[in-house]
């Protein structure tokens, strides 16, 4: 039997880390261009930003998004798309 999480490209991922490489490779302001929720576009914190996501799915789920797209764009040898079944 096989692993189930072997296509899953956020396995292993903490949030903290998706969203430290978002604002690594966008910036607070590009993100929140891309991602419209307070928590990006005004006084912008790590912080407050996983206290929200944490609490919040549809949010979450947009980042999450995001960072897929974004390793897809940056590592495309890397990118191994999920598991559609």
């Amino acid at each position: 039997m096989s692993n189930p999480q072997t296509n899953n490209p956020l396995h292993g991922i903490t949030l903290e880390q998706i969203l430290n490489s978002l604002v690594e490779h966008y910036g607070w302001t590009r993100l929140g261009m891309r991602i419209d929720i307070r928590c990006f576009n005004y006084d912008p914190s790590v912080k407050s930003s996983l206290k929200f996501l944490r609490k919040t799915p549809w949010a979450r789920k947009k980042v999450e998004d995001l960072y897929i797209f974004m390793q897809k764009d940056v590592n495309p040898e890397e990118y191994k798309p999920l598991d559609m079944r």
